[in-house]
């Protein structure tokens, strides 16, 4: 036997007599615990004769007392140190702190909250000029599409100014990504507008609308902050992409639809916050209530998608890199000059006009500065009354953010750190409410803008932050002219890009359809019902399908595949291997044969859903044997027992009263007068069940449930094949997984025999731990668990027959003296297997034909091994083991 097949269970694990195998303990255990006191072996740690004063002195009676004690509690909880010591938990603890001092650790933390310090001492000419054109650059984007959004919310525009000043210049002091940009986005508007509606509707107008908002800023900020300062980023990573853009296109598909009526004029004759499908309807009803502002924002819609199309054309094709950056520029400015323009149109046109008169809808009176700061007005009702929104509120805020920072570290080559990208937007969120802003995250538009821009560092976010400074104290009268329709276009404008596209969406169907299902379901009830419900309805759908793949995953059965090297007859590589076989023992043969060269043994599944290649052929496992690749569930084995291999139990000459009710056979008119059927047949021509062998190497972790599923399949599968079958266990990742095996009796080769059995793992009823069972269950339990099958001929083998030509049947023994005489004989056959495995050398095997009674291989003999239920360090191995042979 190679190196590879020993048992891998490590010395510190088993510690293994002379010849590997382990001396039983005197009840029945294998134990390396040392000398056993009243047959219990001793856990006190204390060689035997070593007292506590050492030096060979006898210990005292008070050191005699207390290992006493230890020694019943430790046996009380069912200690055993061979489980215990397979992975230590308290190695592993000093493992993961060797080397961290408190002090140090606490310092690196600090300096995790602050990024910029890292590279702020480096900051130097060229940074500032690509930081300077950049934030210009989004603080003329930004401006605009504030006060946009703040319509989308119900606030008054400053609003707008205010959380985008906020958002850019906190953010820059905590940030890991240098594109994102903080402020006002659609979504988040959305919902901000939601909130408010719910409160007062609730509450009346007890609360402003600037209230409600700065206060749920407040409340999520509080939320987003604490998840980044316990680490607990990852949780995001439960939500998959296809349900954020599901909702996110709902989201999308609602505020274009809501701005259509501002756009044509008629937005006072609807409700724009239903749901979307009656505001579609509603606007097709009052389509001849349109004014002239749709001429302002038709116009400035077709302006902006005119002048995106013409211009990302020139910039593709462009071969000057000075046309490619003007081309960009421009591209970029289109937002702020189509509000430039539509300004300029609108004062001429209403600057003569009366201004109760006007013949189309304008912004008026902005007020210029920060006319709000101050501590944030947070009564407890008011928050009480939020309470029911926050769920929402923070997913939209932390998801789109997160999203959008990990798509621009993945373009732009480096990574962000999503528990410090939550502490940045917390930050900002609550640094906010002292300026009466509202909830801003990230937005992807503004951040595409400011990667091409050429931005360097976050210090960028400085300057679009005096740009809204600017904008809020120099501006604000020339924002009296601006068109509402004008607004509406932008918005509708930015919004549709949210949309997800065709291939987009048929990229979800490619990879996954049941996610792109969930895409399609988080729209359709976005459209149909409210944003919120689409959001729970997506993170649910998406959290259902994770149970249930974390309940329901996948496994394969296994076979074996002969893998050669490409080598062509007289090369040098097959005269080699010619004369290497030639050597040897005289024995070619065809798997690794002069014509192939030196082969090797990959298991891939029998089923085609990995392998399609018609010329790869997958070789089923000898009969009786289940190769199985493990992941966390095993309930599909049993079944695929059932199908392949035959039950062991044989109740033709049982009498009725003893079989079981679940299968008490034919009618008593019936029995014995039957001819056996074709599935009868075919079923007897199925082999016995031997041995069962897990591929681990995609279990990553397994816990209490897993352990007792795996106990109770191989009960099962014992009952069902009528004797001991054997479980081998290849490429364990994790010495926890080992050692939850061995709590299991998997590798120790006790407890599986006779009524000691274990029954439960971790029982939730305590009784369960002792087994109770009369005493003819026992004795059909052992009859049933005999390691010995009588003479069930193996498939394809001639049938025996007696004289008058009918099939010889084994004999069962059905009196209390015969099966006294049997089980003698058993307990005989134990102890001449015991002598067998005595002489066996170090994680080697006894196989079939060294069997007591059995001169040759037989292919329904059992296999003896040094102990049965094994670990392996590959899975060629464990196949080999479970085989009985090294090659089939």
């Amino acid at each position: 036997m190679t190196a590879s097949t020993v048992n891998t269970t490590d010395d510190r694990t088993i510690p293994a007599s002379s010849d590997g195998i382990l001396p039983p303990a005197s009840d029945g255990r294998r134990s390396d615990a040392g000398p056993a006191t009243n047959g219990a072996p001793s856990f006190s740690g204390e060689p035997a004769g070593r007292g506590a004063e050492g030096g060979g002195a006898r210990p005292s009676k008070t050191r005699q007392r207390m290992d006493k004690l230890k020694d019943k509690a430790l046996r009380w909880i069912d200690y055993d140190p061979q489980v215990v010591e397979a992975a230590s938990v308290s190695e592993t603890l000093k493992r993961a702190v060797h080397g961290t001092q408190p002090a140090k650790a606490a310092g690196a933390y600090v300096k995790r909250l602050f990024p910029f310090t890292q590279w702020i001492l480096h900051y130097n000419l060229r940074w500032a000029l690509g930081d300077l054109i950049a934030g210009i650059t989004v603080g003329l984007v930004l401006v605009p599409q504030a006060m946009s959004y703040a319509r989308i919310a119900t606030l008054p525009l400053e609003y707008g100014l205010y959380s985008s000043f906020v958002g850019v210049c906190v953010y820059a002091l905590f940030a890991t990504s240098k594109d994102v940009t903080i402020g006002p986005v659609a979504v988040m508007s959305l919902q901000v507008a939601r909130v408010i509606q719910h409160v007062q509707d609730s509450n009346g107008d007890l609360y402003s609308a600037p209230e409600i908002a700065t206060a749920l800023a407040f409340l999520c900020g509080l939320i987003v902050l604490g998840i980044g300062l316990l680490r607990l980023g990852w949780l995001i990573e439960f939500i998959p992409t296809p349900s954020i853009a599901g909702f996110m296109t709902g989201s999308a598909l609602n505020i274009a639809v809501g701005q259509f009526p501002s756009l044509m004029g008629f937005s006072s004759k609807l409700n724009t916050r239903a749901e979307t499908y009656k505001v579609i309807i509603n606007s097709l009803k009052h389509l001849p209530d349109t004014k002239r502002d749709a001429a302002f924002g038709l116009t400035a819609l077709v302006f902006l998608y005119i002048v995106r199309w013409a211009l990302q054309r020139v910039e593709r094709r462009a071969r000057n890199p000075v046309v490619k950056r003007l081309a960009f520029f421009a591209l970029t400015l289109r937002t702020a000059f189509v509000i430039i323009f539509l300004t300029v149109f609108s004062w001429v046109y209403l600057r003569n006009k009366d201004e109760a008169d006007y013949p189309i809808s304008i912004l008026k009176t902005v007020p210029s500065g920060f006319q709000h700061m101050g501590q944030p007005r947070l009564p407890t009702h008011l928050l009480s009354s939020i309470a029911p929104e926050l769920p929402v509120s923070t997913i939209v805020l932390l998801l789109e953010h997160i999203a959008i920072a990990k798509s621009f570290g993945r373009i732009n080559n480096y990574k962000i750190d999503p528990n410090q990208e939550l502490i940045a937007i917390g930050v900002s969120n609550m640094v906010g409410t002292l300026f009466g802003a509202y909830a801003a995250t990230g937005s992807f538009s503004r951040s595409a803008i400011k990667a091409k821009a050429g931005v360097r560092t976050p210090l960028a976010g400085w300057i679009t932050g005096i740009c809204v400074i600017v904008a809020l104290y120099a501006l604000t009268d020339a924002f009296y002219w601006i068109p509402n329709a004008g607004l509406s276009a932008v918005i509708i404008h930015a919004v549709l890009d949210l949309i997800a596209s065709p291939k987009q969406v048929y990229a979800f169907w490619k990879v996954s359809p049941l996610e792109a299902l969930i895409f399609g379901l988080a729209v359709l009830v976005s459209v149909f019902s409210t944003i919120e419900v689409g959001i729970y309805t997506s993170v649910g759908a998406s959290a259902a399908l994770l149970l249930f793949r974390i309940a329901r995953p996948r496994g394969a059965f296994l076979g074996r595949v002969r893998i050669r090297p490409d080598v062509y007859p007289n090369s040098p590589l097959e005269q080699k291997d010619s004369s290497e076989n030639v050597a040897g023992s005289g024995s070619v043969t065809p798997a690794a044969g002069s014509r192939f060269g030196i082969s090797r043994d990959v298991y891939l599944p029998l089923l085609p859903d990995g392998v399609r290649n018609p010329l790869v052929q997958v070789e089923a496992p000898p009969p009786g044997v289940i190769v199985f690749r493990f992941e966390e569930n095993s309930d599909m084995i049993l079944e695929h027992a059932h199908k392949h291999t035959r039950s062991g139990e044989n109740w033709d000459n049982v009498p009725a009263g003893d079989r079981p009710w679940n299968n008490p056979g034919p009618l008593p008119w019936k029995r014995g007068k039957q001819e056996p059927t074709q599935a009868e047949l075919v079923e007897a021509e199925k082999p016995l069940l031997r041995a069962v062998v897990f591929d681990m190497s995609s279990c990553s972790n397994i816990d209490t449930t897993s352990v007792q599923n795996i106990v109770d399949l191989k009960r099962s599968l014992e009952r069902y094949a009528g004797s001991q079958v054997q479980f081998h266990f290849a490429s364990i990742l994790s010495p926890y997984i080992k050692r939850a095996l061995l709590a299991g009796g998997f590798g120790t080769g006790t407890g599986w025999t006779g009524p000691e059995r274990p029954l439960e793992i971790a029982p939730v009823v305590q009784s369960g731990m002792e087994p109770v069972m009369t005493e003819h269950a026992k004795r059909l339990q052992r009859m049933h668990f005999q390691r010995r099958m009588f003479g069930s001929p193996a498939p394809g083998t001639p049938q025996k027959l007696d004289g008058d030509g009918d099939e010889v049947k084994p004999h069962l023994p059905s009196s209390p003296e015969e099966r006294h005489d049997q089980q003698v004989r058993q307990e005989d056959l134990e102890a001449a297997l015991g002598a067998v495995q005595q002489g066996v050398h170090v994680g080697g095997h006894a196989w079939s034909h060294q069997v007591p009674g059995h001169e040759s291989a037989h292919l329904e003999a059992p296999v003896v091994s040094a102990l049965f239920p094994r670990f392996h360090l590959d899975l060629t191995s464990a196949v080999a083991a479970a085989v009985g042979k090294d090659d089939w």
